[in-house]
């Protein structure tokens, strides 16, 4: 976790799926609820396997990040295409809105996570401490071709 960003996405993972447990909970209870979860038992497999990604994410390890939205996509995409798909073709279906943002909201915040862990696979962390001296070629020392170049060892 490097920058504000990092936090910021692993956050709004956590109060996802904070929103998640409400959701089951509150079916589990048969109260009503703005949102419905597609599938109960699918949806408690969810947030086990939700909490393992976020353990992950914050280890920075991309396996979390991909599992994670493979999960997210393949639970909430097709809850997205069923409500919106009928919607496009012009048949008289009543939208269930708000399961459709949160599951767009799903998708969505499972690529940003997925987004950040590939583009931060490949920086290189700052120390700027030393960087000024090891990145810079002035201070490099000049061999003669006659010196000896081997490292002796006293025990």
């Amino acid at each position: 976790m490097r920058t504000f960003a990092n936090w910021m996405i692993a956050m709004f993972m956590i109060m996802y799926w904070g929103f998640r447990v409400v959701v089951a909970y509150q079916a589990a209870n048969y109260a009503d609820f703005f949102v419905k979860p597609i599938n109960l038992t699918v949806e408690i497999i969810l947030l086990f396997v939700t909490v393992v990604c976020i353990v992950l994410v914050f280890k920075r390890k991309l396996i979390g990040g991909i599992i994670y939205f493979l999960s997210y996509l393949a639970y909430f995409g097709t809850d997205l295409i069923q409500t919106v798909i009928p919607v496009f073709s012009g048949e008289a279906v009543e939208l269930e809105a708000m399961s459709a943002f949160t599951s767009f909201l799903g998708i969505v915040l499972a690529f940003a996570v997925l987004l950040d862990l590939a583009v931060d696979k490949g920086r290189k962390p700052k120390d700027k401490k030393t960087d000024w001296f090891y990145t810079n070629k002035d201070y490099d020392r000049d061999y003669d071709d006659r010196a000896d170049r081997n490292n002796y060892r006293t025990l």
